[in-house]
């Protein structure tokens, strides 16, 4: 237990009991792969193309042979700076000696016909957690385990139900939105059968994923981490999938785990009301124009942080004569085929938008306000390579176990470059790593703008890295900024006029269309929903603007209302938006669980359990690199406080959510 953990009420890590399961919990899980067919030529070009520890723990699983995870192969991951290191780091006679080992194994897949995969024992678990790690600390395992679908205690499935603890009783829940966090929640719910009911304001599910629809959406983040456990996808067309690709797989996700069953379509949630008298939360929600009412003993909201559209109120805007249109509101019957374009904004959606229209429009205007810092992803558009398709289909489990590559990668990720050395004393970085890290990233925009000192004055961030969120650069970024018909522009905004857009130098850019790439009112979390808690607290009066929850789930006086990622849960260089979405509806659970048990009404979190987590919390915050006072970015609100973004590792959220601390709460009989 590290020390920062160790001063957070519930900080001790617990664990939820039960039983192995027997079962894989995975919507994507299959009983049998296609027969390895191909001959040595076309294996061994195959294991040439693939990532070499993940495949080394497919291979091991499906043939029982746990001694191709040597000691000596493990991959030694060093810390990356601006790229990630090919097969963990592993030294080219590791490379060779491993390769030799794969294809030898592969082909005994092929001969035997293995064509399925089995649950493993705990030893076994353990070998590859081990071998995956490089015998990192053992608390790792559980958490990697978590996500392991063929560990004996794999995935966040809860091992007890509504009937087994509370017999005859009928609890009920109501989930507000049905993106991922709403599909997740959903999910979990059910299986330790509680009733769920998700009220979804738009048309389908997946959030996200299909209200925006822009040109160039797509993912930031490699596809195969970005899943949940228990559907772990593993025939990805792409290494990071346009948005339509995720929307399939929400839609798939809903189809096979049920998740369309039970949702309220067209469903906007106003109020959310704790009934004391009955110790049970009113959802009050129009659908059609018609208002509704009904009770549940639970509410988790899963309405998310990127929802509502920010769009600068610029004088003059009534007056343009051409078009205004948001990123997440896109409306595809206006063509900007030959039309003067302006993009407003130059963060992850922009960096999106402009390489996809650029080449159609007439003129595009790009209104910048800082400049984004950005990681080299040549790949960033490309399709997954032939090794990763072949062994997905035919060597059974391999997409999975390259999941959870993945997710082990991203664990730790790149927190090291975000972090402050209180030693290190050069302006304008916080540490050694830091001040490297950014120095690579400057020589790569003077190579990526070399003859156009003109726009590297422009581009180069005037923010120290890591304040503000990191894009990723194929290179596409630049080469549509440097095209005759592109003008980026940094005074910003004065004034519309009805020809268009004057920029506070005075200069009139003569418009056709407006496109805001400007984000999200990121820092009001839950509105506008009316949230009136005990004794008729207003939660939105309570917080007055500062976004506080423990964990990011719960607020004192409201009892049994769940913030599925609530305040301080976001993820910039380390962790998933999945893993803290799921290990927070464990907890959860747990609680539901706890309250069950004992013939509770809900329990209640303390005021002291909030304000010892956010002394923590907020401590952590300032010493990141987004935390410095001269940052100002989206993570803050307007009081200047990090309210988005989790500090700490993620093992420590991970511990925190293992068990509910009942000493953290007051009982609600």
């Amino acid at each position: 237990m590290s020390e920062a953990l160790a001063q957070i009420p519930g900080g001790a890590a617990g664990s939820a009991g039960g039983h192995p399961d027997t079962t894989v919990d995975d919507l994507y899980h299959r009983e049998a792969y296609a027969p390895i067919e191909a001959d040595d030529a076309t294996l061994e070009r195959i294991v040439a193309g693939a990532e070499l520890p993940p495949l080394l723990v497919a291979l091991a699983s499906v043939t029982g042979d746990f001694s191709i995870l040597r000691e000596d192969l493990r991959p030694p991951q060093p810390l990356m700076d601006t790229v990630g290191f090919p097969h963990g780091g592993m030294s080219p006679e590791q490379i060779a000696t491993a390769r030799e080992l794969a294809l030898a194994a592969l082909k005994r897949v092929r001969d035997e016909g293995l064509t399925s995969a089995r649950l493993l024992s705990e030893e076994e678990a353990h070998l590859v957690t081990d071998f995956v790690t490089n015998g990192a600390d053992p608390a790792y395992r559980p958490l990697l385990e978590h996500d392991m679908a063929l560990a004996p205690h794999a995935n966040g499935r809860p091992r007890w139900s509504v009937e087994e603890v509370a017999p005859g009783t009928t609890y009920r829940a109501a989930v507000i939105g049905a993106g991922v966090a709403g599909m997740a929640t959903a999910y979990r719910l059910r299986q330790a059968g509680i009733e769920v009911t998700m009220f979804e304001k738009g048309h389908d599910i997946g959030g996200t994923w299909w209200k925006n629809t822009y040109p160039g959406v797509r993912l930031d983040t490699p596809n195969f981490a970005y899943s949940f456990s228990f559907a772990q996808r593993d025939d990805w067309p792409a290494q990071f999938s346009p948005g339509a690709e995720i929307h399939d797989y929400t839609t798939a996700v809903g189809q096979r785990g049920g998740l369309y069953d039970g949702v309220v379509f067209g469903a906007e949630v106003s109020t959310l009301t704790w009934v004391e008298a009955d110790g049970q939360w009113e959802v009050a929600y129009a659908v059609d124009g018609e208002e509704r009412a009904e009770r549940f003993e639970a509410v988790f909201t899963a309405v998310g942080q990127l929802d509502r559209p920010k769009i600068p109120q610029t004088p003059g805007m009534e007056s343009f004569k051409g078009v205004h249109m948001h990123s997440a509101q896109w409306d595809h019957s206006i063509d900007l085929t030959g039309k003067r374009v302006a993009v407003v904004g130059t963060g992850a959606s922009a960096y999106q938008i402009v390489p996809a229209i650029v080449d159609h429009v007439q003129s595009l205007t790009v209104f910048q306000r800082s400049s984004p810092w950005m990681l080299p992803t040549p790949f960033y558009y490309e399709d997954m390579p032939e090794a990763v398709g072949y062994l997905s289909e035919h060597l059974p489990h391999f997409g999975q176990w390259l999941r959870l590559w993945q997710h082990w990668l991203g664990v730790e990720g790149r927190q090291h470059h975000t972090a402050v050395d209180p030693e290190w004393t050069k302006e304008g970085s916080i540490s050694a790593v830091h001040d490297r890290v950014q120095e690579q990233l400057r020589a790569l925009l003077r190579e990526q703008y070399a003859g156009r000192p003109d726009l590297l004055a422009k581009v180069t961030p005037d923010y120290i890295m890591g304040g503000k969120r990191m894009l990723r650069d194929n290179g596409v970024w630049a080469a549509s900024l440097k095209k005759p018909q592109t003008t980026l522009v940094t005074s910003g905004m004065d004034h519309f006029v009805p020809e268009g857009l004057v920029d506070a130098d005075g200069v009139l850019h003569e418009l056709d269309v407006v496109l805001y790439a400007t984000g999200f009112e990121a820092s009001d979390f839950l509105e506008p929903l009316k949230i009136t808690g005990r004794g008729g607290q207003d939660l939105h009066a309570r917080w007055g603007g500062d976004a506080k929850a423990y964990l990011g789930l719960h607020v004192p006086g409201f009892p049994n209302l769940f913030i599925v990622s609530g305040p301080n849960t976001g993820h910039v260089v380390n962790g998933s938006l999945f893993s803290m979405i799921e290990y927070a509806l464990e907890y959860s659970l747990d609680e539901i669980r706890l309250t069950l048990e004992h013939g509770y009404t809900a329990l209640d979190l303390r005021e002291d359990t909030l304000e010892d987590f956010y002394e923590v919390l907020d401590a952590a915050n300032a010493t990141k690199a987004w935390g410095q006072p001269e940052v100002h970015t989206w993570y803050k609100n307007r009081f200047g406080r990090v309210s988005q973004i989790w500090p700490l590792p993620v093992l420590e959220y991970w511990n925190m959510t293992r068990a509910v601390n009942p000493e953290d709460y007051e009982v609600i009989r």
